[in-house]
């Protein structure tokens, strides 16, 4: 069984920065593509940035692009994701996902996030204008 841990959502200033870890308990993380998603009251779940397993690829969403950066530090069994220039439209719950996949093809990992994933509890991140 894999188990996400989310930490770092707080309530920030708009323009602000924010980073968020997602601690991963599995003894292979290596064969886990990472993303993280996020959720509104009342909406769905919406993609936000996925990397693959070995670290070298990485893809957004275009409300996203330029502004947060996803990593991941194999030796810690952790993924982060680099939130800057944040808006008031980022306020969200942030969720972080783990599929097994060690393809390097983004889309492709895209889709197993919407059928095999883990997933964590969730961290707030509110962003004040």
């Amino acid at each position: 069984q894999v188990q996400l841990v989310e930490s770092g959502g707080r309530l920030v200033q708009a323009g602000g920065s924010l980073k968020l870890s997602c601690d991963v308990s599995t003894r292979t993380f290596t064969n886990y593509a990472m993303a993280w998603f996020r959720q509104i009251p009342g909406k769905e779940r919406e993609f936000v940035a996925v990397i693959t397993s070995s670290g070298r690829n990485t893809d957004y969403a275009e409300s996203v692009k330029g502004r947060f950066t996803i990593s991941r530090d194999n030796a810690e069994n952790t993924a982060y994701l680099q939130m800057n220039s944040l808006k008031s439209e980022d306020t969200a719950v942030y969720f972080c996902a783990a599929t097994f996949s060690v393809s390097e093809n983004t889309v492709a990992v895209r889709r197993l996030l919407q059928a095999r994933v883990y997933w964590g509890q969730g961290t707030q991140v509110t962003v004040s204008s």
